[in-house]
């Protein structure tokens, strides 16, 4: 297992990436099933003394030969912040071995009508309760709701067309509370996401041209 200890805003001590190395051996357990082939570890630390709670950010993501497992975490120290993603990072692989266990010979994926059975669909995703409306500002040529900062962030990834089941598989395996995906029956982009305990919301793209 290769392991990557990377440092923004400060440098990376030999003695703390011997420590991260160490931590790192309770994932060996699950490498038997998962095959971890890396792991890369990004820490950040905060200058600004009003944020001492969350100075020090551990951001860690597992490569193997199944979907990218990510776990994060934020303390006022790096050694405090690497414990709380590492119990992120295991409960998850923990959770996706379980998984594995208890659908092992059971080759027929869930159906998106089938996994969306009963969810509110249409204009029941959209409709707005009035009490919650927002006053809108101008930020440049962009309409903005509330006072919250705006914030624009652009990625691209590269993916494959999944089962509704995959892909609720690979949001609880990054910690999101929604995941893009492209719908493999229909080949609809497609978001499910996470609504109150443990439903789900699925929203579909018909592309008109």
């Amino acid at each position: 297992m290769e392991i990557v200890v990377n440092g923004r805003n400060s440098e990376i001590s030999e003695r703390f990436r011997e420590h991260v190395e160490e931590k790192l051996l309770r994932l060996e357990k699950y490498d038997a099933r998962q095959k971890i082939n890396r792991v890369e570890v990004e820490v950040t630390h905060e200058k600004n003394p009003r944020q001492h709670d969350t100075a020090a950010k551990v951001e860690m993501t597992l490569r193997s030969r199944g979907p990218a497992v990510r776990a994060e975490a934020t303390s006022t120290d790096q050694h405090s912040a690497l414990d709380a993603a590492i119990d992120k990072l295991e409960s998850r692989l923990r959770r996706a071995v379980d998984r594995k266990r208890i659908h092992h010979g059971d080759k027929r994926p869930t159906s998106v009508a089938e996994a969306t059975a009963g969810l509110p669909v249409g204009d029941d995703l959209l409709r707005d309760d009035p009490s919650d409306e927002v006053p809108f500002s101008k930020a440049g040529p962009i309409d903005v709701q509330g006072d919250c900062p705006l914030v624009v962030r652009e990625k691209t990834h590269e993916a494959s067309p999944m089962t509704l089941d995959q892909a609720m598989y690979e949001m609880e395996l990054v910690g999101h509370d929604f995941y893009l995906f492209l719908e493999k029956d229909s080949m609809r982009p497609s978001v499910v996401y996470l609504r109150k305990g443990y439903d789900y919301g699925v929203i579909h793209l018909d592309v008109v041209e």
